[in-house]
């Protein structure tokens, strides 16, 4: 049958920048087989996939695919589609729309406000908060997967660490944006580097020094075989556990700007906020910019 899609640019105001997210309107009917299938047809780095939700008090149910599983939660995926739940309920441009959403990982709380018929900005609650994984992880190995020196990892208050807020990654710190432009990735030294119960985590190098004056930090996102991604809201939201850690925020209420996607030619920028009190993190929330690209249907 005929299902509509749309594809946004997330993570950025500005078509062809940020990262690509089809979005597949009319799934309900589809098994999960027919969902990888179509995910591996737009073959982006996800696809979401908007069911009717288990809960009528719930605006609608999310599936979150790569092109080769599933996934129980992602960042880019929830704020465009927020986003394109917006512009299909009718919002008023300027206005705050708050509804929630059901994905695998739980109920995510969303924020939306639009600018206009094509593009909004939306934000929302982290279902989980980060944790550290436990682990050991050699300076030595990550430099070397990453074509760098091992003087090259770690900057005042920051090591390698390792956190999940419903997907893991390895949160490297270096030194300059020279290095992490400079990173080349050796996919045979990938697993020892990064490898942990069974499975290769990604890596989210960061460093202090943006591109832009109101950055935070600059990052790249990368693990072999998938390459690297322009923007990764799940990594972000994981993020806020190693800041938690390295350099809690003074304030109750603190954002961070994230820039990613430079080195792709598809500037991105996340804001990561943070609620911290007496010394814990409280709650996060994840926002950012997405953008209407195409539409279309898809016979499936």
């Amino acid at each position: 049958m005929k299902r509509r899609f749309v594809t946004l640019d997330v993570f950025t105001s500005q078509r062809f920048g940020g990262n690509p997210l089809a979005v597949v309107l009319d799934a309900e009917g589809l098994d999960t087989q027919a969902m990888q299938t179509i995910a591996r047809e737009f073959n982006l780095s996800e696809t979401v996939f908007v069911l009717p939700p288990d809960d009528p008090i719930h605006l609608a149910r999310f599936r979150i695919f790569m092109p080769y599983r599933e996934l129980p939660f992602a960042g880019h995926p929830t704020v465009g589609a927020a986003v394109q739940l917006a512009l299909m309920n009718c919002a008023v441009p300027g206005q705050d729309l708050n509804f929630m959403v059901e994905e695998e990982v739980g109920v995510v709380p969303c924020t939306v406000r639009i600018a206009d018929a094509e593009k909004g900005r939306a934000r929302f609650e982290l279902p989980r908060l980060p944790q550290e994984i436990e682990g050991e992880l050699s300076v030595e190995a990550i430099a070397a997967a990453l074509g760098l020196d091992a003087e090259e990892i770690g900057f005042p208050g920051h090591k390698v660490s390792c956190y999940s807020a419903g997907n893991p990654f390895v949160f490297v710190p270096v030194r300059d944006l020279a290095a992490i432009r400079r990173i080349a990735v050796r996919s045979h030294l990938w697993s020892a580097a990064f490898g942990g119960g069974g499975r290769d985590f990604s890596a989210f190098v960061y460093t202090r020094e943006c591109v832009e004056a109101d950055g935070a930090f600059h990052a790249r996102m990368l693990e072999p075989g998938l390459g690297e991604d322009p923007a990764t809201g799940s990594a972000v939201a994981a993020f806020a556990g190693a800041l938690m850690q390295f350099e809690p925020p003074a304030a109750r209420q603190t954002t961070y700007a994230i820039e990613q996607g430079y080195e792709m030619g598809r500037p991105s920028r996340i804001i990561l906020g943070m609620d911290v009190l007496g010394g814990r993190l409280e709650g996060a929330t994840i926002g950012g910019d997405a953008v209407l690209v195409s539409e279309g249907i898809i016979r499936a």
